[in-house]
């Protein structure tokens, strides 16, 4: 059976969402998968809506999502057959995260609504908010990219994927993902993992070169085996780097000039998907396209560590996509 994703865009008209569209639509129209645009209308608008005995605000709103569809795209085919528009009231994250549940969606598209000066070191809180409490992968745009209109466009943009990982059980999911996305944009993969510094007390220093030795070996080994399972069609490399993983992220993705960064998401037992400081800072420093991954359910995770699943381009427990030709 052919995976069709379905995509959930949050709008808030913004010049930053257009360009989120423009990923959310090209990712449906290629995987015949659904879009659902939706906007979240302040609860103070609907209550004096209603209090000045219109109510119209709800309809209002759906309009103009349709409008803003339709000048984001103009004259050009965005090839959508199945497109949805929602309309929530509430705050924001929240109603993102209860559309996405409530639609079984695959993929949200969601802009970092970047900003320049001192404040380019926070992204907007919405996006922190969902990224901290998703069950399903987000691809963080940067806030100032205009988007594409097609998977050739996106291929253009991307020209390499790369998946920094730190080499624990959720590395196997996060490569096979990568590797899917790869393979569906016929780019380049660069697998990184970051030794960090040890942090030694003075009268241990003496035995730090081979402690960081032993630790770079170990790294190096792992990584390989990390690689072994890559088709052959893959053109995929792996890069040991040295430092504070954030800065070597952002770093080497701007070196090896590799456009997506698939990053996975921390987690807890009690409080679920979590977003580390890594992820945060990487989305702050890199400005490029981030597609977060919530860690895996227990029982998916385990039958991905045996070998009993297949992991499908954006969601895991799906059936896996075909390699597709842009």
């Amino acid at each position: 059976m052919t995976f069709r994703p379905a995509v959930l865009c949050p709008i808030d008209f913004s010049e930053s969402s257009r360009g989120a569209l423009r990923y959310s639509a090209a990712i449906a129209a290629h995987f015949a998968g659904r879009l659902t645009l939706l906007a979240v209308n302040d609860p103070l608008l609907q209550e004096a809506d209603e209090i000045a005995g219109v109510a119209h605000l709800a309809e209002d709103t759906r309009r103009d999502l349709q409008q803003f569809f339709d000048q984001t795209f103009g004259a050009r085919p965005h090839g959508v057959a199945d497109v949805q528009f929602e309309v929530k009231t509430g705050k924001p994250a929240p109603e993102i995260l209860n559309t996405s549940r409530e639609q079984s969606c695959d993929l949200i598209v969601m802009s970092s609504h970047g900003l320049t000066g001192f404040r380019k070191l926070f992204f907007g809180s919405t996006t922190e908010r969902v990224l901290r409490e998703t069950s399903v992968p987000v691809l963080v745009t940067p806030g100032t990219d205009p988007g594409c209109d097609s998977l050739e466009d996106v291929r253009q943009a991307v020209r390499r994927v790369m998946a920094p990982v730190d080499l624990s059980d959720a590395t196997t999911h996060q490569l096979r993902i990568a590797r899917s996305l790869a393979e569906a944009l016929e780019v380049p993969l660069l697998v990184l993992h970051i030794v960090e510094p040890v942090r030694m007390t003075a009268s241990a220093l003496s035995r730090l070169s081979k402690v960081e030795t032993e630790r770079r070996y170990r790294a190096e080994q792992n990584l390989k085996r990390a690689l072994e399972d890559m088709p052959a069609g893959i053109k995929a490399e792996a890069l040991l780097a040295y430092g504070e993983p954030a800065e070597e992220i952002a770093k080497v993705a701007s070196d090896r000039e590799a456009g997506l960064v698939v990053m996975g998401l921390h987690s807890s037992p009690v409080l679920g998907p979590r977003m580390g400081s890594v992820t945060y800072r990487v989305l702050c420093l890199a400005h490029r396209l981030v597609l977060a991954l919530p860690p895996l359910p227990v029982a998916a995770a385990q039958q991905t560590s045996t070998g009993n699943t297949t992991v499908g381009v954006f969601n895991s427990q799906k059936d896996q996509l075909p390699t597709p030709k842009v």
